[in-house]
């Protein structure tokens, strides 16, 4: 299991996801189906995010109505900053649809 911290368009969110990478077509299209087509992508270990979470992480594992290979562990951007230093983050996965790379303004 892989838990991301997305940072998107509406701010820092956790999900938990059985994909080893984010750039990974399943979940890019399950993060669509969502809304999230554009985002910045930070791993962060494991342990630590149970840690973090205690009951509520393994609930999110346990809950039967979320797909298996994505499940949202926490949207609430406020508290994932103030539970996770910046400064701890690795290298990001920047991920934008092709439409927006691609596009060309002209004056």
């Amino acid at each position: 299991m892989k838990v991301l911290m997305l940072i998107t368009g509406s701010g820092p969110m956790v999900i938990l996801s059985s994909h080893q990478v984010p750039d990974d077509d399943v979940l890019l299209g399950k993060l669509k189906a969502k809304g999230i087509e554009k985002f910045m992508a930070y791993e962060l270990p494991l342990d630590e995010v149970r840690k973090k979470y205690g009951g509520h992480f393994q609930t999110v594992v346990n809950d039967l109505h979320e797909t298996d290979d994505l499940r949202v562990l926490d949207m609430n951007g406020q508290r994932v900053f103030g539970l996770f230093r910046l400064s701890d983050l690795g290298r990001p996965f920047i991920h934008e649809p092709d439409e927006l790379k691609t596009k060309v303004y002209v004056d």
